[in-house]
């Protein structure tokens, strides 16, 4: 069965992909073992130089690849032009820091020589996800590839387009046929690529259960995974909070991308002397969020990505409406559009606090004091982050030991950065992608010991 591209926005069909037969995937695992044994003996130097490349069309074209990007999955222009430019960021990051990553690092012993080197170790499956389709590969890629692996992308089937154009990057950048490849196959075929020998290891961004699965799969192939899953984040304002930055933070926290983001706010827990003023605020913004075609400049609110995705977001809402929820904002879909809405008097039974709500979602809950609301943060399988807002910024740091999320900030929201470590922790998934330890995280840190 072909794969089809639809436009969210307007239905209509944009491409047409023809899965790979079985002989062409097995070509493509083998070719991609075979680039690996000359790929790995290159310079750090000239592997950056590439990467630099990269950079230089991710920036040349970023008109281009956003508009892929918003027509693929309905991400507001905008929106999608920062993807892009994000993407020739960590490309640049790993130029300038990738030799200091890889370099030896000399352990004193008892030997004359001891230290671990950092070698690659072959090839690596990303399988990808559809809400930042340049962006999740890009983070791993330019570490990946930089440390000397080669790389094979399952990138969502929603979103093939934009796979094609990146292949066409590396290639075009000057990297070697068969160090990055593109497979346009189906799911089932994941246990195939995974048990292949040629596949040492296997990167993952996506759900929950696409999580279980193929960390399943890597177990029973010992094979080496890194899964970053989904979220559920917290957005806790206190009672010395900058209402005004923590409302537009909020707004932009949980709205950016039509709200499909891991690591979006998704649950607001606020201060009860705080709580009024701060929901009406957040109404009051969000009412003034543009909907519409995401193509044009000014549009905030765009469709989901499919309409699947927004019948599920839907069934949420109305589950939770039953179960006690008040609705204050939206709580309406149109095909793949679901508007942007605000219920309250959520509790922790509730489907929009217990589980993932990838859309314009917000769930508020009142609390009356500053434990309570840590407290109320950490009740929750997943753990990819939380926000806090408060002027007193040294007593909420005493906060963070407590935490059980893979990241913690302060008067911002939670974003991901190239200079910082970033994944998550419980359902959220393990290891960790980008600054360091992203380069380190597909890397055989050797022991040399000499006496």
């Amino acid at each position: 069965m072909n794969f089809k591209s639809i436009n969210p926005y307007n239905g209509s069909q944009l491409a047409s992909y023809i899965p790979i037969s079985e002989q062409e995937l097995e070509k493509k695992l083998n070719h991609s073992a075979l680039a690996y044994k000359e790929w790995k003996n290159k310079t750090i130097s000239h592997r950056t130089e590439l990467l630099k490349s990269a950079s230089e069309i991710l920036e040349k074209n970023k008109l281009e690849y956003a508009k892929a990007i918003t027509q693929e999955m309905g991400k507001p222009i905008t929106e999608a032009i920062a993807e892009v430019e994000k993407c020739a960021w960590v490309c640049d990051f790993y130029v300038n820091h990738a030799e200091n990553f890889l370099e030896d690092e000399v352990i004193e012993t008892d030997a004359s020589k001891s230290y671990v080197r950092h070698d690659p170790i072959g090839s690596v499956l990303a399988i990808m996800p559809w809400n930042f389709p340049f962006w999740q590969v890009f983070r791993f890629a330019a570490p990946t590839l930089t440390a000397g692996n080669t790389a094979l992308l399952k990138h969502a089937p929603n979103v093939f387009g934009c796979a094609k154009l990146i292949e066409k990057i590396f290639l075009e950048a000057g990297y070697p046929n068969g160090v990055f490849q593109n497979l346009i196959v189906h799911h089932d075929q994941s246990e195939r690529i995974i048990a292949h020998e040629s596949v040492k290891a296997v990167s993952l961004t996506g759900s929950e259960n696409a999580g279980k699965a193929v960390a399943q799969l890597a177990g029973k192939y010992l094979k080496k995974s890194l899964l970053e899953l989904g979220g559920s984040n917290a957005f806790i304002v206190l009672e010395d909070a900058d209402v005004e930055l923590a409302v537009n933070t909020a707004v932009n926290a949980r709205m950016m991308n039509t709200g499909q983001s891991c690591i979006a706010a998704k649950r607001f827990i606020i201060i009860d002397t705080l709580y009024d003023t701060f929901v009406n605020e957040f109404i009051k913004k969000v009412k003034t969020l543009k909907h519409g075609n995401p193509l044009q400049e000014d549009t905030q609110i765009g469709p989901l990505a499919r309409k699947d995705l927004a019948t599920q977001l839907h069934d949420q809402v109305q589950e939770s409406i039953q179960e006690g929820a008040k609705l204050l904002l939206g709580g309406r879909q149109n095909n793949c559009f679901y508007e942007p809405t605000v219920l309250e008097n959520v509790t922790p039974k509730m489907s929009v606090f217990k589980e993932e709500t990838f859309g314009p979602v917000a769930a508020f809950v009142k609390v009356g004091s500053v434990d309570e609301a840590f407290s109320l943060a950490e009740k929750s399988n997943f753990g990819l982050g939380l926000s806090v807002f408060t002027t007193n910024v040294n007593n909420v740091l005493n906060y963070a030991k407590n935490s059980s999320d893979a990241a913690f900030f302060v008067n911002e929201l939670v974003k991901s950065d190239p200079r910082l470590p970033f994944g998550g922790t419980k359902n959220s998934g393990y290891g960790r992608e980008l600054s360091k330890d992203g380069m380190l995280e597909f890397v055989n840190r050797k022991t040399v010991y000499v006496k």
